[in-house]
């Protein structure tokens, strides 16, 4: 594994003689930052993608066809998270975390104002789609590239029987980015003509968006690169590795900590971004009144988040994954109905949707991190992440849309269930090897 010979010597150097020991709850603040400023901008630009991109980017073809496309291009980000991760992890080995997450949030700030100014079609053309084609695949590769580590080190410094609670902390931001992102809609909404909102109000969320990142960016490098932070690091091997020899030592754990997140990260955009794309399309909901709905439900799934930390402490990570996959896959019988029962109905399935979100999504990143161990930790934990996303999320309002348009509602609780079914198999599968490792053991003995 190579690194950076100067940033590891000043580890050794100045690391070693800190009597400072990092406390989890520090660790903790780093996480929620980070997190909360990344979801932020992640929904401002799935929101503007239901309700304004197909508009803005895609008048030329009937709304329907408008709202797909501007899926298609909100799915290009999580194909290039992989990929970003790999290059920014490339970064870090030649040149330390401070710069990796330094150029990151750089890149990711600079497309995020990008998009914000942005002319659309009626000025540019098709040049206006390739380049928000462009600027959102690069927002993948700087949000692959945001990986800082803390999360693992949060769950190996984590007392032993309260990592459920500690691992549910970063998950937080994602329900506090929607609540913002949603209100800032919201607002605009009710104040502007949707004209003024299309031509113009749409941009401010953006501009706010490249402001966090900016303030998150010295928040999170305040710590990160820290002489304590950095020999915490050193010394439980938090470090990168060529991904190559990660997939050959540790590559089905890749696979089964990617599908282990299906359940809850296909639900992600079931609730929050393909709902405001059907109430747009074949609602007469008014778009604010159904975001208010939709952040009444964020503060759910937030409870739910901090109520998953304490049950996960007692079934443990794994039991409370696979009991609210079992949640999700009994919900998915019944969204479909709620969604076409009128509004009424579309509350409900926002609110329970919401609330199974938070329970199961509090413990979905990284609960079998252990799988690979301290060398590969890092960069597993980062690449079976980007995966499940990709698999997970990245095409659901996509896929739920054009399902649910040309087959009706119930394929859309199908598409769910899959996910639900995927999670515990890969939970099964996972039980299944740690058995067989351990009979192993004890065949060696």
């Amino acid at each position: 594994m190579s690194t950076n010979s100067s940033s590891t010597s000043t580890i050794h150097d100045h690391g070693a003689h800190s009597s400072h020991d990092v406390a989890p709850g520090e660790i903790a603040v780093g996480v929620v930052v980070g997190r909360t400023s990344e979801y932020f901008d992640f929904f401002v630009y799935g929101i503007a993608s239901a309700l304004v991109f197909p508009s803005v980017f895609f008048p030329f073809v009937p709304k329907l066809e408008a709202t797909l496309y501007s899926f298609a291009v909100f799915a290009l980000a999580f194909i290039a998270r992989p990929f970003g991760t790999m290059l920014f992890l490339w970064i870090q080995r030649r040149w330390g975390r401070g710069t990796k997450l330094t150029a990151a949030l750089f890149l990711l700030g600079t497309c995020t104002a990008g998009i914000a100014f942005l002319p659309g079609y009626a000025t540019l053309g098709m040049t206006s789609v390739v380049l928000l084609s462009v600027l959102r695949f690069l927002q993948g590769i700087a949000l692959g590239g945001s990986w800082d580590g803390l999360p693992s080190l949060l769950a190996l410094n984590a007392p032993k029987k309260r990592r459920g609670w500690y691992a549910m902390l970063g998950q937080l931001g994602a329900p506090t980015g929607f609540i913002v992102a949603a209100g800032l809609f919201a607002y605009l909404y009710a104040a502007l003509p949707i004209e003024d909102v299309l031509d113009w109000g749409w941009r401010y969320p953006f501009f706010a968006a490249f402001a966090i990142n900016v303030v998150a960016l010295f928040a999170r490098l305040r710590l990160v690169v820290t002489d304590e932070y950095a020999q915490k690091m050193d010394e439980q091997e938090l470090e990168p590795v060529r991904v190559v020899e990660l997939l050959k030592a540790k590559g089905r754990y890749v696979a089964i900590g990617a599908f282990t997140a299906l359940a809850s990260y296909a639900l992600f955009h079931l609730v929050t971004i393909f709902p405001l794309s059907w109430i747009l399309l074949f609602s007469n909901q008014s778009i604010p009144q159904f975001l208010i709905v939709q952040i009444i439900g964020a503060f759910f799934a937030a409870g739910g988040i901090v109520a998953s930390g304490f049950i996960a402490d007692r079934l443990s990570r794994q039991r409370t994954l696979g009991a609210l996959a079992v949640a999700i896959a009994a919900y998915s019988g019944f969204a479909p109905t709620l969604l076409g029962a009128g509004p009424v109905g579309q509350d409900i399935y926002i609110i329970a949707g919401f609330t199974l979100l938070g329970l199961s999504y509090g413990q979905a990143a990284g609960a079998l991190n252990a799988n690979f161990g301290d060398r590969y930790r890092y960069t597993g934990a980062a690449l079976s992440n980007d995966i499940a996303w990709l698999i997970g999320a990245a095409f659901a309002p996509l896929v739920a849309l054009g399902l649910c348009a040309k087959f009706g509602l119930a394929y859309v609780g199908a598409y769910l269930l899959s996910g639900a079914l995927a999670t515990l198999a890969a939970l099964g599968v996972n039980r299944w090897l740690r058995l067989k490792r351990e009979a192993a053991r004890n065949a060696a003995k």
